[in-house]
């Protein structure tokens, strides 16, 4: 049952607040704190299965989310491109023209104040 740990932490990152209290602590339990079913299970006094159906629907809502807005396809382009614009100034700094060293520094200076 277990999809993508990382994509998922993602999507609870950007939508969890879309989830109730139970669907959240649930999902943190299993993705985050890595619990097994039965542990969640016996920790709340609830059957495994509850606790495997309220994951699957927090799953659901968190994917649907991201078919919907795209925002976290949209962050992880975002940072793909800016480590790329980095590692372009970053090689312009050791250029031998002085007046490309100076906009290769204002390019750096620029992406670190982007906000990701």
């Amino acid at each position: 049952m277990k999809q993508d740990a990382f994509k998922m932490t993602l999507l609870f990152d950007f939508y969890g607040t879309l989830l109730t209290e139970k669907q959240q602590s649930y999902f943190d339990l299993y993705y985050n704190q890595d619990f097994s079913l039965g542990e969640i299970a016996e920790q709340e006094g609830i059957s495994r299965q509850g606790v495997h159906d309220a994951i699957n629907r927090a799953e659901t809502i968190l994917q649907q989310m991201e078919r919907t807005t795209g925002c976290v396809e949209r962050m992880q382009q975002l940072r793909s491109i800016m480590d790329s614009i980095r590692c372009a100034a970053q090689e312009l700094l050791q250029h031998s023209d002085i007046q490309v060293r100076q906009r290769a520094q204002e390019i750096l200076s620029a992406a670190s104040s982007v906000k990701e």
